[in-house]
């Protein structure tokens, strides 16, 4: 018999304590093994109950929660799921506290009418933290290499990039190792509206390259990143010359709007062979067959490896169908892309109307 995912719930309302309690507890995967309305009597909890998951209220008296998760990476890494408000400093705080080392997050709901549609969205993400590869983080980071001065060289290349739990943190990184002027990004990291302008305008302000969210009929250029709003699909759609994104509000796919499968399809329909897919990490499936559209296609496509994803699923299911043709560390795909970015001397018998 599995053993039940030990939770402790930490919110200063008493009803959403009670709330949260009742709708974690009809998972029978689950165990609520405390709730605590403050962080001086969670870090009590946390030491004698030694829960496998932490639900963390943003908002909190005496200490808020970034101080608060801070101390948890620090002295006692533990998978912690925020609870935040859907707001734009909500957006902001919840961003810092998935690098400080959250795992995910949740939007607090409205009203206790809606926390029970919330279980539907919290119950998959605490089964998902609860088997996240958490590294103690240090009070001071380390100091980063400074990145690349410069792309070696013209490419025609386009970059798609799809990620879900643990990308604000794995993106942030692997864009800090590019060169300012990399070839176009298109970037759908699960994530919902209001969240994702503010990661854009997060990653803009530290990366070497210009990062925005995307919008309808923006022109796809070279050292711009390109994210894909909540809410909305990206794609990336052909007009004679030139590429530009494409949003669009149709239906979940893969269980997300916005849907990593569909930015890797329109890549493959409207770029492909020039194109580089690579699949970060993320639970469930979402990309994987997109990514192995690329492959056919013709495109390089690469995977996140299992040793430095915090959550081993999307890259995984796209490994085992054949999507991805080779895996690295977090850290060995900057040069990864780089090289597949390369421009490659045509064969003789390769001409230009031959490859459009």
């Amino acid at each position: 018999m599995n053993t039940k995912i030990r939770v402790l719930i930490v919110d200063d309302s008493a009803l959403m304590r009670k709330l949260l309690t009742a709708v974690l507890s009809e998972d029978n995967d689950i165990e609520v093994v405390g709730a605590a309305p403050d962080p001086y009597v969670a870090r009590e909890q946390i030491k004698a109950l030694n829960p496998d998951v932490v639900t963390l209220d943003i908002e909190m008296p005496h200490m808020n929660g970034l101080e608060f998760l801070r101390k948890i990476m620090e002295l006692r890494p533990t998978p912690v799921v925020m609870i935040s408000t859907l707001t734009q400093a909500g957006a902001e705080i919840t961003l810092e506290a998935l690098e400080i080392g959250a795992v995910d997050f949740v939007a607090k709901p409205a009203d206790s009418g809606a926390v029970l549609q919330l279980g539907g969205e919290l119950i998959p993400k605490i089964k998902s933290a609860a088997h996240a590869r958490l590294r103690r983080r240090m009070s001071s980071p380390p100091v980063r290499p400074q990145p690349r001065k410069s792309f070696s060289g013209p490419s025609e290349k386009i970059i798609a990039i799809g990620a879900s739990t643990g990308g604000v943190e794995a993106l942030k990184a692997l864009l800090m190792e590019l060169p300012a002027d990399v070839p176009p990004i298109l970037i759908t990291q699960h994530m919902p509206e209001r969240f994702t302008g503010a990661f854009a305008r997060r990653l803009n302000s530290e990366c070497p390259m210009r990062v925005c969210e995307a919008a309808q009929n923006q022109l796809i250029e070279h050292g711009q990143v390109y994210i894909a709003p909540g809410g909305h699909h990206l794609e990336i759609e052909r007009r004679g010359a030139t590429l530009h994104c494409s949003l669009n509000d149709g239906p979940a796919v893969s269980g997300h709007r916005p849907s990593v499968d569909v930015l890797f399809n329109s890549v493959a329909r409207s770029v492909a062979p020039r194109a580089v897919g690579v699949i970060l990490t993320g639970m469930g499936k979402d990309g994987a067959n997109g990514l192995l559209a690329m492959r056919k296609a013709g495109c390089a496509t690469l995977g996140q490896d299992e040793s430095t994803a915090l959550v081993y699923g999307m890259p995984r299911v796209a490994f085992e169908i054949g999507a991805v043709e080779r895996q690295y560390p977090l850290m060995g795909l900057p040069e990864a892309i780089l090289g597949a970015c390369a421009p490659v001397k045509p064969s003789p018998s390769f001409t230009a109307a031959s490859h459009r």
